[in-house]
């Protein structure tokens, strides 16, 4: 697999999705939120990965309009929260999210955990959202493998993209080889298990080797694995860093020394017992 700063994944509908994006969870402070998001933009970064959860949504869609980019060149993803799932309160938070942005359509829209008793209606609506084609994509987050068949027995569109939590000391082998076979995408959050990675000495040893961050090792580990990938600071040296990922390749020696790193450490919640 050939990677470079344009890289994309094509999902299943042929939508082609950047493999890496800036995650702007916890970026509450709009001056520190925008300038972060306009470094990643003016660095090759064309996919912001957002929620309204996140309370950022207004500086997402305003980034993107100060930089002069062309719409269609910049991929928004965002979710609807927990307390606003089912079918109708779905399409309600939906259209919130759309005014915050200033969009006239969204290019993929989650649900953000599988909340027991309305996570098969929100997708339901998230299906209605993109057959009206106000998303490109249609998609999950943090969804284990009998989510995704609770929604398979009753969607007519599979989920295009799951997000999940995904780094070297939690692989999901099982779920991500599931997910390939039903042809849905991985993106993979908190990518650097939270920076409590960053002094691994394996990671470290690696990073030496290549003569690159720790965390540009990591963010390449994920590209070579076919995950898309979305790395998040407010630090604009770091934002830039984490895309320099596209000059080097780790050896299959190397992935594998990585892939060993696993622990089925979560750094976030279960989806079981969130």
């Amino acid at each position: 697999m050939e990677l470079h700063m344009d890289s994309t994944k094509r999902l299943a509908n042929g939508v082609e999705m950047p493999r890496i994006g800036l995650g702007v969870y916890k970026m509450t402070e709009p001056d520190i939120a925008l300038q972060a998001i306009s470094t990643a933009l003016d660095n090759g970064y064309r996919h912001i990965d957002t929620a309204s959860l996140y309370a950022n949504e207004k500086e997402v869609g305003e980034a993107v309009r100060n930089s002069k980019l062309p719409r269609e060149k910049v991929f928004i993803t965002t979710k609807v929260w927990n307390t606003d799932q089912g079918y109708d309160q779905t399409l309600k938070a939906f259209e919130k999210s759309l005014e915050l942005l200033g969009l006239d359509y969204i290019d993929l829209y989650l649900t953000h955990w599988p909340v027991k008793e309305t996570f098969v209606d929100t997708y339901r609506a998230i299906e209605r959202l993109y057959e009206e084609k106000l998303i490109r994509a249609t998609g999950v987050s943090n969804h284990h493998q009998h989510h995704l068949e609770a929604i398979a027995a009753k969607a007519n569109i599979q989920p295009m993209v799951n997000q999940i939590e995904c780094h070297p000391r939690l692989t999901q082998v099982n779920l991500r080889n599931y997910c390939t076979e039903k042809g849905i995408a991985i993106t993979s959050w908190s990518p650097l298990a939270r920076g409590r990675l960053l002094d691994e000495s394996t990671l470290k040893n690696i990073s030496a080797k290549y003569d690159k961050t720790t965390a540009q090792v990591i963010i390449r580990w994920h590209l070579q694995n076919d995950l898309i990938v979305i790395p998040k600071s407010v630090t604009p040296a770091r934002i830039i860093d984490n895309f320099q990922v596209f000059d080097f390749e780790l050896s299959a020696e190397d992935m594998q020394h990585i892939d060993a790193l696993n622990l089925d450490e979560r750094t976030g919640m279960d989806p079981d017992t969130f």
